[in-house]
């Protein structure tokens, strides 16, 4: 409610500055024309960032530049090794189902996201690829962060479509 003060969260806030940072990825993204998603990938100390990245693919011509993709690919090739174990991926849209895929390959210890996506989700909404009992390799998942922030962003981008 506007005039109330906001209630700390525990769980959400500590990743609200790497959120704002995903939001400047996703907002370049709008430069080339692509939808805005944002990410950043975390070292496991939790407030190092070993990578960034935004949606691509109308920039680059290449359907699995995801931000999520670009980024986990930069924090591997800093890291030398493809396995990301303690790391930390915060994107600004709940990922779909290439992306979920990726994130639960590169062993990732947490997603954060914000915006859910009701039509793609593969964290939670339509699907929950990252947290299925089958795979070998489950991240915990913390969305609804800067939820409003990172929906109204791409809620702009389509209206102006």
């Amino acid at each position: 409610m506007p005039g109330q003060p906001e209630v700390p969260d525990p769980v959400r806030d500590p990743w609200r500055g790497a959120m704002r940072l995903a939001l400047g990825e996703a907002a370049e993204a709008v430069r080339g024309g692509d939808v805005p998603v944002g990410a950043v990938v975390l070292a496991p100390d939790g407030t190092t960032v070993l990578a960034a990245g935004h949606n691509e693919r109308e920039a680059g011509g290449d359907p699995t530049a995801h931000a999520e993709v670009l980024a986990l690919r930069r924090a591997a090739a800093a890291l030398g090794r493809w396995r990301l174990a303690g790391c930390t991926l915060v994107v600004t849209l709940e990922p779909c189902t290439m992306c979920a895929g990726a994130i639960q390959q590169s062993r990732v210890d947490r997603l954060v996201y914000g915006a859910r996506d009701e039509k793609a989700g593969a964290a939670g909404s339509l699907w929950d690829l990252v947290r299925d009992r089958r795979l070998n390799h489950r991240p915990e998942v913390i969305e609804g962060v800067l939820a409003e922030e990172c929906a109204g962003l791409l809620t702009e981008f389509f209206r102006g479509r």
